[in-house]
């Protein structure tokens, strides 16, 4: 759990690996590294679940309020649940009409669909498009959070509708009397915020459909044990579509046309951002954003597998297979929002940001990449993050690129064994001082044929696939040499590496361990760099971190070398 029990969405620590990814995906750069921890910062959160969906070890979760909602029914209250209207993809098929009956064994006393009040929000909605040419939907929580909190400009182009959870919730606690609890289940994280929202009191609790999963098994309730059974009441026109986009707009027989001049219709971040700059300069244009990419079929509450366009189809499928309600008198439809508490950003000079590209190598501008793989824009937005102490300067990818390369070419560099490594050709692209010295050459031999030094035939072999790699004992006589030698693929690119070490030089001296210790011990530690780098910057090293790591494995195969093993003649 957070420290903050009023934290929605947090980091389970255990289970971060300091990946990322979390960070790369918010849009709203919400994410903090402390400690090699992602952390999520509360203030800048808008709880829209990017974090939750794209975590690939699943540390960031939500806050789960299944014990409050089960205090609700243990108290004796009638309890409500507000199931929304995508629920037909989260439980579809001969689930659908199994799950109210799921609901009522765990002692909800009346249980209706929240396209009840989205059919009531859609037709305020409409009024509130015609009213004002650039008036923002309100619907969904995220884009309520994010435009009070990074766009307070846009806050009076908020259309003062609530939410189809808040107006259905309204409309119950008048129907069951002030007493009820109600309790809203879907997708949406963000909706566990907005019940703490001035207005939002009908809402007692939300929860998401992954946590009613957790609660049916808490309880030991299985679906297909379940009779079939119907709502208690049941929504009016197309208002089980307000999860897909323009779900409003057709719930309000408003133009959903794609090149309607009147409407747009916004999903995912990207969208929502462009469309409410287009607002904000001046384009007569009512919006419906909803924050989620592809709406709320989108939410990170789902626990069901299907991908998005098996989501549509369900909800689709459903809306035209259930029976509509009738109109019914609109409940309390008004709400207020405003900005809110401006975002700490505290200003720093242009010597301190300028200080930041000096420590990660930028003072050059053409080094500034923009690349965004850090997260953030630009690298200008980067440095100001770790002026804020929200990022760390480990987190460019260039950066650490660069550094991962230098630390290999120098660790190689001072290596005492020979490296030497060729083309598909067999010819030298690049070889260390040591190899230089055991051969008496130059990198004026760089493009020349290996078979200018030495017996090209193990190369050949390495190269052309007749032997996986190479490991003996050779004699170069020319250069009264006895070298260990290992020669190896480097198949993604084509290329042969061979590492030699010498010892006719150490042979029967104390010099033999001490350049035995010297090989492992620069061997472990390129290892270790290497496993580092890696855990920095995962995928982006990929190639550069197998290379590296080969190399390593063939220098602590000579760990076993020995003068037993007489030399190739």
């Amino acid at each position: 759990m957070p420290a903050d029990p009023r934290q929605v969405v947090y980091t389970l620590t255990a289970r971060c690996r300091d990946c990322h990814r979390c960070l790369r995906v918010c849009p709203v750069n919400a994410i903090k590294m402390a400690d090699g921890q992602a952390a999520v910062d509360a203030a800048r959160c808008i709880a829209c679940g990017a974090c939750i969906r794209e975590c690939p070890q699943q540390a960031k979760t939500y806050r789960r309020d299944i014990d409050a909602a089960q205090a609700f029914i243990d108290s004796g209250a009638p309890v409500a649940a507000s199931l929304a209207p995508s629920f037909a993809a989260e439980f579809s098929g001969w689930q659908r009409g199994r799950v109210v009956a799921a609901l009522r064994k765990l002692g909800f006393r009346h249980v209706s669909e929240t396209a009840i009040g989205a059919w009531h929000c859609a037709k305020a909605s409409a009024e509130a498009l015609k009213a004002s040419g650039g008036a923002v939907c309100t619907a969904c929580p995220a884009v309520v959070n994010f435009v009070e909190k990074y766009r307070p400009e846009l806050a009076d182009r908020l259309t003062p509708v609530a939410s189809p959870m808040v107006i259905h919730a309204r409309r119950l606690k008048e129907a069951l009397g002030p007493s009820s609890r109600v309790v809203f289940i879907g997708p949406c994280v963000a909706k566990k915020t907005e019940i703490a929202r001035a207005g939002a009191e009908a809402v007692d609790a939300a929860l998401t459909f992954a946590e009613l999963r957790e609660w049916f098994a808490r309880k030991g309730i299985d679906l297909s044990a379940c009779e079939e059974s119907g709502f208690d009441e049941l929504p009016c026109g197309a208002a089980r579509l307000f999860p897909l986009s323009g779900g409003l707009l057709k719930t309000a027989s408003l133009d959903t046309d794609p090149a309607s001049p009147v409407h747009l219709m916004a999903t995912g971040p990207a969208q929502v951002k462009e469309a409410l700059e287009a607002i904000e300069g001046g384009l007569e244009a009512g919006l419906e954003p909803l924050f989620c990419k592809d709406g709320c079929l989108g939410g990170p509450g789902f626990s069901s597998p299907k991908n998005v366009f098996e989501r549509r189809a369900e909800i689709v499928k459903y809306n035209s297979a259930a029976p509509a309600g009738p109109d019914s008198p609109a409940p309390d439809t008004s709400a207020s929002y405003g900005q809110q508490a401006p975002v700490p950003r505290p200003a720093f000079t242009e010597e301190q940001i300028e200080a930041v590209f000096a420590a990660t190598g930028k003072m050059d501008k053409e080094q500034r990449l923009n690349c965004g793989a850090c997260g953030y824009p630009t690298c200008r937005d980067k440095a100001i993050a770790v002026l804020e102490g929200m990022a760390v300067p480990e987190m460019c990818i260039p950066l650490m690129r660069r550094m991962a390369e230098q630390r290999t070419d120098k660790i190689i560099s001072t290596s005492p064994n020979g490296i030497v490594l060729l083309n598909a050709k067999l010819e030298i692209i690049g070889m260390n001082p040591a190899f230089r010295a055991m051969f008496h050459c130059t990198d004026e031999l760089i493009g020349r044929p290996v078979s200018y030094l030495m017996d090209p035939e193990p190369f050949e072999k390495v190269s052309s696939g007749a032997a996986d790699q190479f490991n003996a004992v050779v004699r170069h006589e020319k250069y009264s040499l006895v070298c260990r030698q290992i020669v190896y693929p480097l198949q993604q690119d084509g290329q042969v590496a061979a590492i030699l070490v010498n010892l006719e030089d150490s042979r029967g001296s104390a010099h033999a361990e001490h350049l035995r210790n010297k090989t492992l011990a620069q061997a472990q530690q390129l290892l270790e760099h290497q496993i580092s780098m890696a855990q920095e910057i995962a995928k982006y090293l990929g190639e550069s971190t197998a290379h590296g790591e080969e190399l390593v494995r063939k220098i602590m195969e000579l760990d076993g070398t020995d003068d037993k093993d007489g030399p190739q003649l």
